[in-house]
């Protein structure tokens, strides 16, 4: 519990390391296409595993606790994710992160209505599923049939704020959309 963003990202980095190289299942793993995902403390780590590792096709921090990563140097597609209500992480905190992402870095933004810090532990989340499934197969699949669920976001339900770089697809980002 006492682990900050960059051990996290450590430790997410050592078990991808794990997987692909000396897993009894890493025949059946692309090392070419891996990415993480982590949450409050854990999504931290998951920016500073992205930022050390550029070869991650993607990463997504919910709730994201973000202590020694420098966003301005982030190369690897990001989504972040706040709750309109977390006291812990708030959507401000969250959206500044976003914000200093360079916009030659695809990315998104989403706060969910009404959520508090614990909202990736709600059973089920179907709202924050439905944007993280089509999210990883954009950048961990790169099959752009995905990105009409994002660009533009046309289901708002449980969304009270979201902005990208849509087209959503590797090879940079046009403008933004915003509500």
């Amino acid at each position: 519990p006492g682990d900050r963003d960059t051990a996290r990202g450590t430790q997410l980095l050592a078990a991808l390391d794990y997987l692909t190289g000396r897993s009894p299942v890493r025949d059946r793993i692309d090392p070419n296409r891996t990415a993480v995902i982590g949450h409050s403390m854990g999504g931290g780590g998951a920016l500073s595993a992205a930022s050390r590792r550029p070869s991650l096709k993607t990463a997504i921090g919910l709730a994201p606790a973000v202590f020694s990563t420098d966003m301005r140097t982030m190369r690897v597609p990001t989504l972040l994710m706040a709750g309109q209500n977390d006291g812990t992480v708030t959507p401000s905190y969250v959206k500044n992160f976003y914000d200093r992402i360079p916009g030659s870095t695809e990315k998104a933004y989403l706060e969910l209505t009404g959520a508090g810090h614990g909202f990736p532990s709600w059973t089920p989340n179907s709202v924050m599923m439905r944007k993280v499934i089509p999210w990883f197969k954009i950048f961990v699949d790169n099959d752009a049939r995905y990105s009409q669920f994002l660009c533009p976001l046309m289901d708002w339900t449980g969304i009270r704020a979201y902005q990208s770089t849509c087209p959503l697809l590797p090879g940079g980002p046009t403008p933004t959309h915003t509500r």
